[in-house]
């Protein structure tokens, strides 16, 4: 039975780590540009849009050119935050993956 009080351990351990790394996630922050940084866009954790920034000299152009700035920029913070997240999540899983024969982490 010590096999299974390990992996139990092993478990409590691996999801306190998780709720540890979810709180993280939800305080990191990225930020994105488009427009040689003319538009930025800050997104918190779990892709929550925070912040938004529109240079003056792009409100005398066409709307049409700041919405896709602003697209621009938001896929740009999210792919940022999305590897920031996936970096915390490995952080705090690691060594978990060899616990179980067969498990993997899904990312």
């Amino acid at each position: 039975m010590t096999d299974l009080s390990k992996i139990m351990q092993q478990a409590q351990e691996m999801q306190a780590k998780m709720q540890e790394a979810q709180q993280k996630i939800e305080d990191i922050e990225a930020e994105g540009a488009a427009g040689a940084g003319m538009v930025k866009v800050r997104l918190k954790g779990k892709g929550e849009m925070v912040g938004l920034t529109i240079d003056p000299s792009l409100m005398e152009d066409e709307a049409e050119i700041v919405e896709d700035l602003v697209k621009a920029a938001y896929a740009d913070a999210r792919k940022r935050l999305d590897e920031e997240v996936e970096k915390a999540m490995k952080d705090a899983t690691s060594g978990f993956s060899g616990m179980m024969p067969g498990f993997k982490m899904p990312f």
